[in-house]
């Protein structure tokens, strides 16, 4: 080996490029071990302050809804005009009590009045067309009487002189002329006879049928006629029953028309309660249902006794009826609150009612940490309610801490940090 020429000998350790490389691999190893295994939930920051946050206890779940119900007349007969006029007077103002038959407002109807008057004259002409059907038919009759004496009595004449004649014949003491001339003579009178008697009857059987459809024809005018005199007793429109008259209507000079309301009669026997229901308690909502009313201060047993399917905005509506005793001083319009009892006491989870309930439909909530740092979200189910709590199923523990005020803005988080100012 040449002087000039020296062989490099490597240094042993790491290098500052081995380290740099130490390093970058470190950094990514940490950065995928977060990736992997570190917390991925969504968070969101918030103020305790602005929490309720409620304890779930075990305790007795009471099956009960409070409402507020209305109270109304057990009874309500709506006026209504059942034929029409003009108003000409009121006799009782609405507010006032009532009897049945009291007239509350009259009504005048010219155009009644005259179909009155025409109705009339027709049961006259009716009548009279009546009362002389039977007077021709009583003297028809009598003709017909007399025509039948005399044809009887001149057959019994022409029949004696017949047998004489036949007599006297057989011993040659007459012709032969005057022996057939009697005995046709009998023969024809007898015939006439049988005729005029035939046609006394066909005339009597016509004149009775004639009679018959003339005294129908008068019941019928007659009854026609007492269904108008009715009509224009219905121009005074009266109290169906005792009650109040809660409203009236119509002012004097007013044009009503058939079928047009009037006012309403509200009958104070006894009252009843409207109470307005969440559509969530419908299928446990049932007649004979048992509640509470309170007035002042006191409660007062009811029942339900009557339901509305009908859903509007939410609620229906049932009526209630006192079962004992009846508030004294109660007046329609009044509020009552209302407890009904829909079910059996018994002891459960029981997690206060709160605005969470909007957001989450009872399906999930916020889980406050024991360490009171953070709340987190979990899944829960929840059966029935009342008032003041939710009854508590699963996924949930007795001491555990739940925000139940409203997620409004933070539903879409999985975890709460919880901040104290």
């Amino acid at each position: 080996m040449d002087g000039m020429d020296r062989k490099i000998e490597k240094k042993g350790g790491l290098t500052r490029k081995n380290i740099l490389y130490g390093v970058i691999i470190l950094l990514v190893l940490f950065i995928a071990g977060i990736m992997i295994f570190g917390d991925k939930s969504s968070k969101y920051n918030v103020e305790v302050a602005r929490l309720t946050i409620d304890e779930v206890k075990m305790d007795v779940f009471q099956d009960y809804i409070t409402d507020q119900g209305i109270v109304e007349p057990i009874r309500t007969i709506y006026l209504d005009a059942v034929e029409g006029g003009r108003v000409e007077e009121i006799l009782i103002d609405e507010g006032n009590m009532v009897k049945e038959g009291d007239v509350i407002l009259r009504l005048s109807n010219n155009n009644l009045l005259l179909e009155i008057t025409n109705n009339e004259a027709q049961v006259v002409r009716a009548v009279n067309e009546l009362r002389t059907a039977r007077l021709s038919m009583d003297q028809q009759k009598l003709a017909n009487k007399q025509q039948i004496i005399q044809l009887s009595k001149q057959v019994t004449q022409e029949k004696r002189a017949y047998e004489n004649n036949k007599q006297l014949f057989a011993e040659n003491h007459i012709s032969q002329e005057a022996f057939d001339q009697s005995r046709e003579a009998f023969q024809a009178s007898l015939a006439q006879l049988d005729l005029v008697k035939e046609n006394y009857r066909n005339d009597s059987l016509y004149r009775s049928i004639q009679i018959s459809s003339l005294e129908s024809s008068v019941k019928s005018m007659e009854k026609s006629m007492g269904i108008i005199r009715k009509r224009l007793e219905n121009l005074n429109v009266k109290a169906p029953a005792d009650g109040e008259l809660a409203t009236l209507n119509p002012e004097i000079g007013q044009v009503i028309n058939y079928g047009t309301r009037v006012g309403t009669v509200n009958i104070l026997d006894s009252y009843k309660l409207r109470v307005e229901i969440d559509e969530h308690y419908i299928a446990r909502i049932h007649t004979g249902l048992k509640g509470e009313c309170d007035f002042a201060n006191k409660s007062y047993p009811a029942e339900i006794v009557k339901i509305y399917p009908e859903v509007q905005n939410g609620r229906f509506a049932v009526d209630m009826e006192f079962t004992d005793s009846v508030p004294d001083q109660i007046r329609i319009g009044q509020a009552s609150r209302i407890r009904l009892q829909l079910g059996e006491s018994r002891e459960g989870l029981l997690l206060a009612k709160g605005g969470f309930y909007n957001k989450t439909g009872g399906q999930w909530v916020f889980v406050v940490d024991p360490s009171g740092e953070y709340a987190e979200k979990r899944e829960i189910t929840i059966g029935r309610q009342n008032p003041r709590y939710y009854e508590v199923l699963e996924g949930l523990e007795a001491g555990e801490q739940v925000i139940t005020s409203s997620y409004q803005n933070y539903a879409d988080h999985d975890k709460l940090i919880l901040k104290n100012n």
